[in-house]
């Protein structure tokens, strides 16, 4: 898959550790059970790529998802890397027309306008926790590295709590002795680091 950049390197690492769970993830991996309960992989790809495709129709003012985000198909694509790639490039396309000293970028969410910053992060937040949904219920190492989680979790903090009353994130768990970024910010994400398939 061609790598698809943008100006800001929490975004570009976050697609790209959603890229690699979907390259990682095999045809007979699309309907296995994901940490989203309600959701297989196919059903967590959708959602992640309608999120993305949402940023950038905030941002152009294009055409959004073709379906809502929430309520995903489970209809697999012929080509997921391929459909991925497509709507990987639409939102780095997007965040190019932000200028980098931009105060704020509309958003989809129900907060509207973000600082630039809080933003780009909410958009790289979704990408990479679900690439980490996508990678550990497919049997794959974590995407998530330490850095990318350090940088997520103040966006996670601005941003998470009033989305608990929309669904978007079950509630928190508690700390645990020893975690380390990663799984500090599942467990706010209302994730279990440990989940397994």
């Amino acid at each position: 898959m061609t790598t698809i950049t943008t100006a800001w390197d929490v975004l570009n690492e976050a697609h790209r550790a959603l890229t690699a769970a979907v390259a990682g993830t095999a045809d007979s991996d699309w309907s296995l059970r994901t940490p989203c309960e309600q959701w297989n992989v196919t059903q967590v790809l959708q959602h992640a790529v309608g999120d993305q495709l949402a940023y950038a129709a905030a941002i152009s003012g294009g055409p959004g998802p073709s379906e809502d985000p929430f309520a995903p198909s489970g209809i697999r694509p012929d080509q997921p890397q391929v459909f991925l790639e497509t709507v990987l490039r639409t939102s780095a396309e997007a965040w190019s027309t932000v200028a980098l000293d931009a105060e704020s970028v509309p958003t989809p969410l129900p907060q509207g306008a973000l600082s630039t910053p809080i933003a780009v992060g909410a958009a790289a937040l979704d990408a990479a926790v679900h690439a980490w949904d996508i990678a550990v219920a497919t049997g794959q190492p974590s995407p998530l590295s330490v850095s990318l989680a350090e940088r997520l979790m103040p966006v996670a903090q601005a941003i998470v709590e009033p989305l608990r009353a929309y669904g978007a994130y079950a509630a928190a768990l508690g700390t645990e002795p020893g975690d380390d970024a990663v799984a500090a910010l599942l467990r706010y994400l209302g994730r279990n680091p440990e989940w397994a398939r």
